[in-house]
């Protein structure tokens, strides 16, 4: 199955859909995103759609095939057009978006050892947590 998705507002992911990948392939037989993308749009009317990969996530591709679009889009996401790439929502404010992941990061890096950590917004520091 190949997945698309819906664009809304300010390149807002407002679902996703599965389309059959039979549906996508040319008379070649090679899948073509725009032959899905003009299947979703003749079916539900509406024309903004990018395919998605449901194995991709963090700009690698979880059976060693080819990434797409940095990370599977969820309703809640962002397509950058710019960066070609699905931006999950920010998790925290102060924390910065990784160009080549597009995955948000913390501005100080968590601590490499055997504690469990929670962010701490307020104080922008890992707070151990208690077990």
């Amino acid at each position: 199955m190949a997945s698309f998705a819906k664009i809304g507002l300010n390149s807002k992911v407002i679902e996703v859909l599965s389309v059959h990948n039979n549906v996508l392939k040319d008379s070649n037989g090679v899948e073509q995103e725009s032959i899905g993308i003009d299947f979703l749009t003749k079916l539900t009317g509406y024309p903004l759609w990018k395919q998605t990969s449901y194995n991709t996530r963090a700009g690698v591709h979880t059976n060693n095939g080819t990434p797409l679009r940095k990370n599977f889009a969820g309703i809640g996401y962002t397509y950058d057009e710019d960066r070609n790439a699905f931006i999950p929502p920010k998790t925290f404010n102060s924390w910065i978006l990784n160009e080549e992941t597009c995955h948000w990061k913390a501005p100080i890096n968590k601590p490499n050892d055997e504690n469990n950590y929670n962010w701490n917004e307020s104080t922008l520091t890992w707070d151990i947590v208690e077990v």
